[in-house]
């Protein structure tokens, strides 16, 4: 169960990291690229790979079957 709760805080953490730097990256249509060039930047990034990450890390933690430990 704690170790459960570790790697749910842990994919909250990295989704929050990489969603506040997508977030940021937006402004990056306000000086003319449009939104297939965003997405294209945005998939190339490392700190935003790991929004990916943690969602996955999040989705493991709670539907993933476990033992009474």
């Amino acid at each position: 169960m704690v170790f459960r709760m570790f790697v749910f805080l842990v994919g909250f953490g990295l989704a929050v990291i990489g969603g506040m730097y997508i977030i940021s990256y937006l402004n990056l249509i306000t000086i003319g690229y449009n939104f297939l060039e965003y997405v294209n930047f945005i998939i190339r990034r490392f700190e935003c790979i790991i929004s990916v990450v943690g969602l996955l890390l999040i989705f493991i933690s709670i539907y993933l079957p476990g033992g009474n430990i």
